[in-house]
């Protein structure tokens, strides 16, 4: 699992570092990872910056050194964060997999009108059943 949270405040839109946006900076309790995640210690962290999970990052070369080819991604703020993390790994090649049950927006609208934009053209949008089927089908190395 690779999962990302977010930076320290002066790497931030100046818009994101008012105090009334909420952003969950690095060290706040809104930053930490879910203890329902159950981190490994083999997983690996991060740290969002933008958008992008690929932006100023070592994601690119992390998943390069993995090996990586495809990539399941969930997020909230389907119409920001994850539209351009999306994007971002299409524009990279990898087979790209949006999990339906893994995306949520505050902006139903917007959030419908990416997920249409989005499936079949630059992802896959697949349910959690499927992923997981998909991923017990692969052969073991």
């Amino acid at each position: 699992m690779i999962g990302w949270i977010r930076r320290p405040i002066h790497t931030f839109f100046s818009d994101a570092r008012r105090p009334t946006k909420g952003t969950p900076f690095a060290g706040t309790e809104g930053s930490k990872i879910l203890p329902e995640l159950k981190q490994a210690a083999s997983d690996h962290v991060v740290f969002k910056k933008r958008y992008s999970a690929f932006y100023g990052t070592g994601l690119d070369d992390l998943l390069a050194a993995l090996g990586a080819r495809a990539l399941v991604i969930g997020g909230i703020n389907t119409h920001a964060c994850v539209r351009t993390t999306v994007i971002d790994a299409y524009q990279r090649d990898y087979d790209v997999t949006l999990a339906s049950e893994l995306i949520g927006s505050y902006d139903a609208e917007h959030h419908d009108i990416t997920v249409r934009y989005l499936d079949g053209q630059i992802a896959r949008l697949s349910s959690n059943a499927d992923i997981i089927e998909r991923l017990r089908s692969i052969p073991a190395d």
